[in-house]
């Protein structure tokens, strides 16, 4: 630690006397009583459970959370306040270390996994500019079903400390960023009022209380694939655009698994499914913003060839969906996705592997298939004839499962990694572009089709709202049965014409069952409709979005059905409100 100190640092040092009477003169227990009955304890001598508490100051809560039978390491960035800990619990099975964030260095010496790290009233001293690094390595310390627990504090210092601004949805923001659950008991807890009390009793001085919980299904899956993402560096995009493509046919094809090929422990799924949306995920990223994937200007793309990818400049993310039909390029589609399904296999799924092993978590079996005569469809068939991608079945669950945790976790890594090539491509661009490039595709484009049949339609027929069931005039709004924000499907049975009113109350709500069965009539006769003439388009999309349909289903009905297993899937997976 430096000899000089100035600021908080100086504070803190010369101020030890005062502020260990300050602290210990009101209880642990009383200071943080809106988060702890979430907290777990064992008192028994065989306690596996640990705690690290960050900015101890004089140990009173590292001294609370060691009574509670967690072995505890308590930090802080002053000497001088760890000797007054020290000297205020000396018979406590604590460890001290003068370390502090956003680096840790000391505490990640050691090794350890925390079942609950906490920062009370210290996130006000950090910087905005560092704490996205504080999450990502508090984060890196969690084990499965870990928290981290944050105590905001809002009101200004007399006494020459400096702060800086904290709010909730800023700890929200960055939960997502690194695949955790945010919540904030305080608000619940205090029922009418927004913020708690001070418990020193000082009229300026609110508080709130932020946790945030590393999600975990119970088989290891989830903190496999945050090592994945997170610590492993291997194949660094690569590596992330395979699991975002794997993600994205967990979360919204559950019709693709091939049930044939399946084992008890893998999941098998198209290879070429996976080719496909790793081409959407490229599209923009390459052609539009010219981003490097890599570190070395230089190094070209495995599956950016001559032949396929550099023919397809005319093609957009927003031309790439299952069911999409392909004539004057087709032979150049084709050899693209081939292109990818090497990548794939001699790349991430060679390199991404279980954590100090050589053993794969992705086995790959490629198909070398011909490219079609005349057109390309990519349906079932064609997606199943460039090989099958193994999926283990625990991951393939939990992927399902936490997508909406896993995906910001996902699309942030990106963002990080292509970041750090800026300095060494000389290349700069600006977090709107990032975000910009790494979307899946444009909303309002993919809903053109369905826009230009409703026009269509009306002028043959009324065309009702579907869940208002009154005409509709020339100004209506195409909806997304179920919410495009939080299951980004743009497929042709998810998309129905409402009137704009409607529209905006539906807004992200999950429509509940009986309101969907109660407009099963309208929804029936819209597709029936408008996709009579493009049921090979309406039931590719289908059967393979849907869960228990067969690749040759083509009755409409059955795709109702199944559209009702999917919302229950989407309530219980994503906790949706209800639309009712």
């Amino acid at each position: 630690m430096p000899t000089h100190k100035s600021g908080n640092d100086a504070f803190y040092d010369n101020h030890v006397s005062e502020l260990n009477a300050q602290y210990l003169s009101v209880k642990a227990e009383d200071v943080h009583e809106a988060w702890l009955p979430s907290l777990q304890s064992n008192n028994s001598a065989e306690s596996n459970l640990h705690a690290l508490d960050v900015g101890t100051g004089v140990g009173r809560d590292a001294a609370y959370l060691s009574s509670l039978g967690y072995k505890v390491v308590a930090v802080d960035k002053s000497q001088a306040m760890l000797e007054q800990a020290k000297q205020n619990f000396p018979n406590q099975s604590i460890t001290w270390l003068q370390d502090a964030l956003p680096s840790l260095r000391e505490v990640r010496k050691l090794d350890l996994k925390f079942d609950v790290i906490l920062l009370s009233a210290i996130w006000m001293h950090i910087p905005a500019s560092e704490r996205r690094k504080c999450i990502r390595i508090l984060s890196s310390l969690l084990v499965p079903n870990g928290k981290i627990v944050i105590t905001l504090r809002h009101g200004s210092f007399s006494d020459g400390r400096t702060a800086h601004g904290v709010s909730l949805d800023e700890l929200r923001l960055l939960s997502q960023a690194y695949g955790l659950i945010f919540r904030s008991p305080s608000r619940a807890f205090t029922q009418t009022q927004k913020w708690q009390s001070d418990k020193l009793n000082r009229q300026n001085v609110t508080w709130e209380t932020a946790i945030l919980t590393l999600p975990d299904d119970g088989s290891g899956a989830f903190p496999l694939l945050r090592n994945i993402v997170i610590n492993d560096a291997k194949a660094a995009t690569y590596k992330v655009a395979l699991l975002r493509s794997v993600l994205r046919i967990a979360e919204g094809h559950p019709g693709a698994v091939i049930q044939s090929k399946s084992t008890s422990s893998m999941v098998a799924i198209p290879l070429g499914l996976v080719a496909m949306y790793w081409l959407k995920l490229f599209k923009p990223l390459i052609d539009n913003f010219n981003m490097p994937q890599n570190s070395n200007p230089n190094k070209g793309l495995g599956f950016v060839k001559e032949s396929g990818w550099l023919q397809l400049s005319g093609l957009t993310n927003n031309d790439v969906f299952v069911g999409a039909i392909y004539m004057e390029t087709h032979k150049q589609v084709h050899r693209t996705l081939l292109d990818i399904t090497r990548t794939i296999k001699n790349m991430p799924a060679k390199y991404i592997t279980l954590p100090g092993t050589d053993t794969c978590v992705f086995e790959v079996d490629r198909l070398r298939s011909r490219a079609p005569k005349t057109s390309l469809l990519l349906d079932n068939n064609y997606l199943m004839g460039l090989g099958t991608l193994y999926v283990p079945r625990n991951i393939w669950r939990t992927l399902s499962d936490y997508s909406c945790w896993i995906e910001p976790a996902l699309t942030n890594e990106w963002l990080r990694v292509m970041q750090g090539f800026e300095a060494k491509t000389g290349r700069s661009y600006s977090l709107e572009q990032y975000h910009l490039a790494l979307k899946w595709e444009d909303q309002t484009r993919s809903t053109n089709k369905v826009k230009q049949r409703v026009s269509i339609l009306q002028k043959q027929q009324d065309i009702v709202c579907t869940w208002g069931k009154t005409k509709l005039n020339k100004r209506y709004d195409i909806d997304h049965t179920f919410p495009f924000a939080r299951w980004p499907n743009n497929d042709l049975w998810n998309l129905v014409p409402t009137k704009p009113a409607v529209n905006r109350n539906k807004s992200d709500k999950l429509i509940t069952e009986q309101r969907l069965l109660n407009s099963k009539e309208e929804v029936m006769h819209f597709w029936q409709q408008a996709w009579q003439e493009e049921q090979r388009l309406f039931f590719t999309q289908a059967n393979m979005a849907l869960p228990d349909l067969s690749a040759e289903n083509t009755d409409f009905d059955s795709v109702f059905e199944a559209m009702l297993s999917q919302r229950d899937r989407i309530k219980e997976t994503q906790q949706l409100v209800d639309w009712a």
